[in-house]
C-alpha cells in the first residue's frame, strides 16, 4: 500500500473508472453538461487539465473515483472518452474486504442508495453510467448554488443535506415543481434543525 507524495497523473478511459457511491443527482449532471457545451474546444482541453479526477487503485489495479463523480458522468454523457486522474493512494495489494473497510474508514465511499438506505460494496456500479439518480442529491446541489449553505470540506456533505431534505420535502413536489421544492428547501436550510449540517449558514435574523 503506497501513498503518492507527489501527484501521479494517469490518463484513464472514463468507462474504466469505478464509482465509490451508488447515486448522484442527474439534475446536477445536466448542469455540468450544459456548462461543458458552452466551452470552446481549447477551453475544454484546459478545463480537463485543471480538473483531475482523484482515484485510489484497488484490487487488480482498478481505479476507483473518490470525488468528482458528477463531472465524470457528465463528461461520459458528452462523449469524452478519457480523463486525467491523480492517484491518491495505491491500495492494489489489499484484499477486497480490507480495501472496502479502508475506504469506509477514510470516508472515501458512500454506500447509500436513492432511498437513503445503506448498502453493501457489492452493490456499487461498475462504471459511472451505472450510478442511479437521487433527486434529493440534485436538490442539495441546487440548494448550495442558491446560497442555502456554504461549500464545505466534509466528505459527502451534499449527501448529508440530501438526507435532511429527503425527510422534509415531498417527492411529489420535487418531481412536479422543482422550483417550488428549491424555495421550500431554502427555508428549511435556515431552520435550527439543520444546524448540525456542514456549511449551515444560520437562520435569517429579523429586526
Amino acid at each position: 500500500m503506497t501513498f503518492a507524495r507527489e501527484p501521479r497523473l494517469i490518463p484513464v478511459k472514463i468507462k474504466h473508472l469505478r464509482p465509490t457511491q451508488l447515486t448522484l443527482g442527474l439534475s446536477e449532471v445536466a448542469q455540468k453538461r450544459q456548462e461543458w457545451r458552452t466551452r470552446a474546444a481549447e477551453q475544454q482541453a484546459e478545463y480537463l487539465g485543471k480538473h483531475l479526477i482523484p482515484v485510489v487503485l484497488g484490487p487488480k489495479g482498478r481505479p476507483y473515483i473518490i470525488d468528482h463523480h458528477h463531472l465524470a458522468r457528465a463528461l461520459h454523457e458528452e462523449g469524452v472518452e478519457e480523463v486525467a486522474t491523480t492517484v491518491v493512494a495505491d491500495l492494489s495489494e489489499l484484499e477486497p474486504e480490507a480495501f472496502w473497510v479502508y475506504l469506509d474508514n477514510r470516508a472515501w465511499m458512500h454506500l447509500y442508495d436513492a432511498k437513503g438506505e445503506r448498502c453493501e460494496p457489492k452493490h456499487l456500479p461498475r462504471n459511472v453510467a451505472g450510478m442511479a439518480d437521487d433527486p434529493y442529491r440534485g436538490l442539495a446541489g441546487a440548494l448550495r448554488r442558491a446560497g442555502g449553505y456554504a461549500k464545505d470540506t466534509t466528505p459527502f456533505s451534499e449527501f448529508l443535506w440530501a438526507d435532511y431534505l429527503r425527510r422534509r420535502v415531498k417527492s411529489s413536489l420535487l418531481a412536479e415543481a422543482p422550483d417550488k421544492a428549491l424555495k421550500h428547501a431554502l427555508g428549511l436550510a435556515k431552520e435550527q434543525d439543520a444546524a448540525y449540517l456542514p456549511g449551515w449558514c444560520g437562520p435569517i435574523l429579523k429586526d
